[in-house]
């Protein structure tokens, strides 16, 4: 009888093969300790796989403890000497829904809507992953919470507009630096203080006679204009032109429902 052949070892998923290359740039020094590894969107660029993929490679690196997210900086190799900066040797972390919430944004901030999970975010947090679930039910609500917090971080400077028009100009373009400060903001739903913004804005229209449905539509459209042009933000598309591009539209926008509000109030 002839000697059967073993089946080959089946090969290793692409995000485990490229987290052993990253794994071993680390080990020999070729990425150091505080230095940036690859991005999201550069390990998808450089491998030519998708940024969920890419996510996942981050996940890993992270999970082992070897790197850790840098708001405003990126993802780090950390230190032989133990956890990120602020983790103390040792010292148990009292963790809090704000803390969590607040870490959560920040690893979306840095690797995108795709590598953010429990289980990656426990990690950074250098907790076990069901201690987040007393804090926070599952992905969803915390998603909805880091939503809530993202708009919440600043409020509308300099004087408030009196008019509905202006009012509304500010609110848009409000809503648009906050997705531009977090590109995955506009996968999230729209919170509460997003809503609370926009009656803020129509409510000199309202004073002046337009129908609570009409306001309703109005507020619809220009949120639903913002995020329609927050979703390009992820692609990383040239941040000049996408500014001049959603100023141009939302001009034209007002334009058209300044004619709309005056023709059923009397005037804007």
């Amino acid at each position: 009888m002839g000697v059967l052949e073993q089946p080959a070892a089946p090969a290793p998923a692409p995000y485990l093969r490229i987290a052993a290359e990253l794994r071993a740039r680390i080990a020999s020094g070729e990425i150091r300790a505080g230095e940036k590894v690859p991005s999201v969107r550069q390990i998808a660029q450089e491998w030519g796989i998708a940024t969920a993929t890419a996510g996942k490679v981050l996940s890993v690196l992270r999970a082992e403890g070897l790197v850790h997210a840098v708001p405003g900086v990126g993802t780090v190799v950390g230190t032989a000497a133990g956890p990120p900066p602020g983790r103390p040797d040792g010292a148990p972390r009292t963790l809090t829904r704000d803390h969590i919430v607040r870490t959560a944004v920040a690893l979306a901030d840095v690797h995108g809507a795709a590598a953010l999970s429990m289980r990656a975010l426990a990690a950074e947090l250098g907790v076990p992953p069901m201690a987040l679930y007393r804090h926070v039910p599952g992905k969803g609500e915390l998603v909805a919470l880091m939503a809530d917090a993202a708009f919440a971080e600043c409020g509308l400077t300099g004087r408030a507009p009196a008019g509905w028009r202006g009012r509304l100009e500010a609110a848009a373009r409000h809503q648009w630096a906050r997705y531009r400060r977090h590109p995955w903001l506009a996968g999230a739903g729209l919170p509460p203080a997003a809503a609370g913004l926009m009656e803020w804005a129509m409510a000199p229209a309202l004073r002046r006679g337009l129908e609570p449905a009409a306001v309703a539509r109005t507020a619809a459209a220009v949120t639903g204009y913002v995020r329609g042009m927050a979703v390009s933000l992820a692609d990383g598309p040239d941040a000049a032109a996408l500014d001049a591009a959603f100023a141009f539209g939302l001009a034209r926008l007002l334009d058209g429902l300044a004619v709309y509000v005056e023709q059923h109030t009397g005037g804007t």
